[in-house]
């Protein structure tokens, strides 16, 4: 019964009508923070905005689980690898989302540069699949654009935009991904703390506002917090390095839904 109920609350959240499916945006807001800032992006910083790679002077990558308010079948799986050249960094981001039976997962190849000292701008093109028990499955290709400009060593302001042409759920059909753009800027207060917003508006949905701040205790130990306005969701973390790796333990708050728990891995070369 349990399983039943999952299958139509999962349909309900990305089917927006009998003539059009709507990607809903599943990446957990905990990962993206980091795009708006310098010295605190990390290999998920590109999942927000894709300049964000620019910033990525180490090889880094990790990887991101969550149990969606304690639900096996609404659990979240992200990765993210970041490979920095001379002729600008590149990066592969993965997400997979839901169980057998109803799922959706997309991955995505991303490149970031720099255009001077104070403007970044990256690209992503993206495979995009959805699989709905009853429905059958639908697939697509898309990609996403992005710009960070950092306007003095405190103040950094992006843009993104992901599927600005409306690319189509199998080719021929009306179905078709919704464009989503997002408007965000970081502050720096200092090498230890930021905070971040942006807002976020999603093709036929309301505008959401996300926010969030971290603050690092000597290097070793990070808390984040922030909130979704979207999806009336509050989030905090606490991570600790060793050496190479990072390692948080996260969890957000719905007031009706309960609490997704969640665990971050990261990694990054040292120089």
């Amino acid at each position: 019964m349990i399983k039943i109920a999952l299958s139509i609350l999962f349909s309900l959240t990305i089917i927006h009508s009998a003539a059009q499916i709507s990607r809903i945006p599943v990446s957990s807001i905990y990962t993206k923070i980091g795009a708006y800032t310098k010295n605190h992006s990390d290999a998920f910083s590109m999942q927000a905005n894709q300049a964000a790679l620019a910033e990525i002077n180490s090889l880094s990558g990790g990887i991101y689980g969550e149990k969606r308010f304690m639900l096996n079948d609404l659990s979240l799986y992200q990765m993210s690898f970041a490979l920095p050249t001379q002729s600008g960094s590149f990066g592969i981001a993965g997400t997979y989302f839901g169980n057998k039976e109803n799922n959706e997962k997309e991955i995505g190849f991303a490149y970031g540069r720099k255009l001077g000292n104070r403007v970044s701008v990256g690209a992503q093109f993206n495979y995009y699949a959805i699989d709905v028990a009853g429905y059958g499955s639908a697939s697509s290709i898309n990609f996403e654009a992005a710009m960070l400009l950092h306007v003095n060593e405190h103040v950094h302001v992006g843009i993104h935009v992901y599927n600005p042409a409306g690319a189509a759920l199998n080719k021929g059909e009306e179905e078709k991904l919704p464009s989503i753009y997002n408007i965000g800027v970081g502050y720096e207060a200092s090498s230890r703390f930021f905070v971040s917003a942006e807002i976020e508006k999603m093709e036929e949905y309301p505008v959401s506002v996300n926010g969030g701040m971290q603050y690092a205790f000597e290097d070793k130990m990070f808390a984040r917090v922030g909130f979704a306005s979207g999806s009336s969701l509050y989030y905090f973390g606490f991570g600790v390095a060793l050496q190479s790796f990072r390692i948080d333990a996260t969890a957000s708050v719905h007031p009706q839904l309960g609490i997704t728990p969640g665990i971050l891995l990261l990694f990054k070369k040292k120089d």
